[in-house]
């Protein structure tokens, strides 16, 4: 039996949008509606891994648990490893479920179905993707394309991870939806290994992992949920948030 972990790395220093973990959206500050959003997706227990007391206090005023870590982190990954051994010294938490913190809008039901690939011990990382369906999106850079081998009409087996318009050909695009399952172990393994030539290159994190051989597979989901990366995406987040 599994016990997974959400984790919710989060910090103050955005570029784009300084600040914004804290943004009010429909009264609260965005990561306690990230934190809502993870709640209600009832896999287990969610925590916050920040290096802001502000963000912490924030969570803990709304009832939820904040994790204090280290300020200098290269990545959300390394932030939520070391929130997870602080918290889990034991290793009760056999997996571990990072949602980042600028999805306030995220459908619960999508965290939920990050699982579902983990039923199989062969593979140690998962993580969705959504069919692209706006054209302009297949040969943008910021748009990461997820390339697997079909396992199911809802299930890929990732080969590559791109920024380029990939794979060639006729059929369906797979936009990646940055959010992980790891198993405990791989996630140990994942932040104890360097960089990797292909991650440098793409600017791709998750790379990292099948270079070293670790099997990442991928739920397909319906739609890639809003990240809040500018002001008017903050605004959009704000009218689906008043919509609910």
């Amino acid at each position: 039996m599994s016990d997974p972990l959400i984790v919710i790395p989060a910090r103050m220093a955005a570029m784009r949008l300084p600040g914004k973990p804290m943004a009010d959206i429909g009264g609260q500050p965005m990561i306690v509606q990230v934190w809502n959003r993870a709640i209600e997706s009832g896999i287990g227990p969610v925590i916050v891994a920040t290096d802001a007391p502000e963000i912490a206090e924030a969570v803990i005023g709304a009832g939820g648990q904040a994790v204090m870590t280290r300020a200098d982190h290269p990545s959300g990954s390394d932030r939520i490893h070391e929130a997870v051994e602080n918290h889990d010294p034991d290793g009760r938490h056999d997996i571990i479920v990072n949602v980042q913190g600028d999805l306030p809008t995220i459908d619960p039901r999508i965290i939920a179905a990050s699982l579902l690939p983990l039923a199989d011990p062969s593979v140690d990382i998962a993580t969705l993707a959504a069919v692209i369906r706006r054209e302009e999106e297949k040969t943008a850079s910021h748009v990461v394309k997820a390339v697997g081998s079909p396992l199911n009409p809802s299930r890929l087996r990732a080969l590559y991870f791109t920024r380029a318009t990939a794979p060639w050909g006729e059929g369906d695009l797979f936009h990646h939806i940055g959010l992980y399952a790891y198993r405990r172990n791989a996630l140990r393994r994942f932040v104890s290994l360097p960089p990797s030539p292909l991650e440098m290159r793409e600017k791709l994190e998750q790379l990292r992992a099948l270079e070293a051989g670790m099997r990442i597979d991928i739920t397909v989901v319906e739609t890639v949920p809003l990240g809040v990366d500018t002001p008017e995406d903050l605004e959009r987040a704000r009218a689906l948030i008043a919509a609910r």
